[in-house]
Parts: C-alpha cells; sequence; structure tokens
C-alpha cells in the first residue's frame, strides 16, 4: 500500500449547497489573482513557506485589531472567489455538454449570457480550464470555428486507454463513462491506492455531477459506479475497517489491474496538473514497477506462445 504523498491530488472538495455573498467583492479578488488560480479538478495542496508564514505572524501580531480584521477578509473574499470559479468552470462544462446534444454551435455571448455573468473578464481562463475537464475526463475536445463571432463546437475525442477491443467493449465503446472510470481510478492512485466514498461523491460535485441525480451521460452515477464499476470488477468496495460511523472506500479491482495501466492514469493526472509524472515520486516508482511487469508477463506469455507454436510444428511433420 502506497503512503499519502506529501501534495495529495483530487482532495476533499467542498460540501454541496455552500453559499456564497459580495460577488463584486469575488470578482475583484478573481481578477486580482487570476494567475494562480488552481486547477479545479486536481489541487494540490500547497508546501507551507515557514519563513514567510513566520513573517505573516510577525506582521499580524504588530496589527491593529481592525487591520487583523481586514486580513481576514480579504483571505475570505479569495477563497470565495476560488470558489465561485471552480464552480462556474463546472456549471460551463455542464451548459456545453447540454448545448451539444442539440449539436448546434454555442456562442461566446451564450456563455456569458447563461453561466458567466460578471465573471466575463476572466472568459479566457474560464474557457480554457472548461475546454481541459471537457477534453480529460468527457472526452470531448473544444473546437472554435467562428472567430469573429466566438462560436464553439464539441467534437467526441476520447479514445481508450489501452487499445484492445476487448476494454472498449466492456465499457460500451462509451468516452464519457470511460472518462469518469479514469477520473475515480486517478483519484484512488493519488490517495494512496484506496479513497473513501465520500471523496469519490465530492469528486463528482466538483465536475458539476450530483451523485444520485440523473446525468444525460452517466444516467444515475452512483448505480453506474456501485452496480457497473464494481460488479463488473474495475473497482472493489468494501466497509473500512474500526470506522465509527462506518465508512467505505473504493480501490482498483482486478480487471482495472488487468486492463489500464498505472503510468496510463498517472499521465492522465499529470496533464491536468499541467506537469510531468515524475512531480509525483512515489506513484511514479509504483508505476515504474507496474510497467516492468507487465512487460516481463507479455514476454513470458509470448515466449509460450512461441514454444507451443514449435511444439505444434514438431507434432505436425513428425512421424505418428
Amino acid at each position: 500500500m502506497l503512503q499519502k504523498p506529501e501534495s495529495e491530488a483530487l482532495p476533499i472538495l467542498q460540501a454541496e449547497g455552500e453559499k456564497d455573498g459580495g460577488r463584486d467583492g469575488e470578482t475583484q479578488a478573481l481578477t486580482a489573482s487570476q494567475k494562480e488560480v488552481p486547477n479545479p479538478l486536481l489541487q494540490e495542496t500547497p508546501k507551507e513557506n515557514l519563513g514567510a508564514r513566520r513573517e505573516e505572524g510577525a506582521a499580524e501580531s504588530a496589527l491593529t485589531p481592525k487591520g487583523v480584521r481586514t486580513l481576514a477578509a480579504k483571505a475570505l473574499a479569495r477563497r470565495r472567489a476560488y470558489r465561485r470559479l471552480d464552480r462556474t468552470v463546472a456549471e460551463l462544462v455542464q451548459f456545453l455538454l447540454v448545448k451539444d446534444k442539440k449539436k448546434s454551435p454555442i456562442t461566446r455571448s451564450e456563455m456569458v449570457k447563461y453561466v458567466i455573468g460578471d465573471l466575463k473578464d476572466l472568459f479566457p481562463e474560464i474557457i480554457a480550464r472548461a475546454a481541459e475537464h471537457l477534453r480529460y475526463v468527457f472526452g470531448f475536445e473544444l473546437k472554435q470555428f467562428g472567430r469573429k463571432h466566438h462560436t464553439y463546437i464539441l467534437i467526441n475525442k476520447l479514445k481508450p486507454l489501452e487499445e484492445e477491443e476487448e476494454e472498449e467493449d466492456d465499457l460500451g465503446g462509451d468516452g464519457p463513462r470511460l472518462g469518469l472510470l479514469i477520473m475515480i481510478l486517478g483519484l484512488i492512485y493519488m490517495k494512496g491506492n484506496s479513497a473513501r466514498e465520500t471523496q469519490v461523491w465530492e469528486m463528482l460535485r466538483r465536475l458539476g455531477v450530483r451523485p444520485s441525480k440523473y446525468h444525460f451521460l452517466f444516467g444515475y452515477p452512483k448505480r453506474l459506479i456501485m452496480e457497473d464499476f464494481v460488479q463488473q470488477r474495475y473497482l472493489n468496495y468494501r466497509q473500512v475497517p474500526h470506522t465509527n460511523p462506518p465508512e467505505c472506500e473504493f480501490s482498483w479491482g482486478p480487471r482495472s489491474n488487468l486492463e489500464i495501466s498505472k503510468m496510463k492514469v498517472l499521465g492522465f493526472v499529470a496533464k491536468l496538473h499541467k506537469k510531468e509524472p515524475q512531480h509525483w515520486p512515489v506513484q511514479y516508482r509504483e508505476a515504474l514497477a507496474d510497467e516492468a511487469d507487465r512487460a516481463r508477463a507479455k514476454a513470458r506469455a509470448e515466449a509460450s506462445m512461441r514454444a507451443r507454436a514449435r511444439a505444434s510444428e514438431r507434432a505436425g511433420i513428425g512421424p505418428w
């Protein structure tokens, strides 16, 4: 079992239904910190700069009570701004997917009117992040084909991670379902090879998908995961020992271990982070070991097939 990395991907996400306020203040905070917006799907826990924290603490101790309240208010505004931006990206993804069902082009003005609203100045950032979600999670590429009127269409681009036809058949050749499975496998892998059930549902909410509510791409996501992915042995599901109240967790199932390599899943996570797989040394070493095991198993299978073929040839030409 892997130890949890210092910087975990796919952390516990905010609870559904959390309220925000101060829309104008949030917009200003977003604009001020636009360059530092984290990836909404696979956020990392930033490493603390202890020296900076000490300086901050010293500065805060020198502040008046009013100054401390002002700093706290600004920090709260930034957190709300990030949460609002994350929700806007998730809502835009769902909006684009719904519009694509009608196969009608989508204009920038529609996106601003129905989803983005007063965050229109951040449109390039929002559309770029929405395009990443669409590509890596749902298997669609967002293409702009009318630059004058900023018109977009979605193209289905997702391929199975492995080229074997068997895997594609088992998943129904369904790009979005495969994308959802890979997201869950990535969460499990980056959490140390197991993820609590609550963490999986929270990840879905971050994608704008409610586990128990019908979704036009996945049907009922919770049922898809529990009845399809678990029963088809892509995922294992078990109760965590010694938890009160009882908690359950997911891990990779035997079919995922056979059909999907850890290196490819780590590569998927790295793309979402815009980093190299080596950024997570613990997971990268395990993925390398997995690749070596797969190569040895493939070599043994090929050697066995060649031996059987030679034996058949000798039997065919030898005297009876």
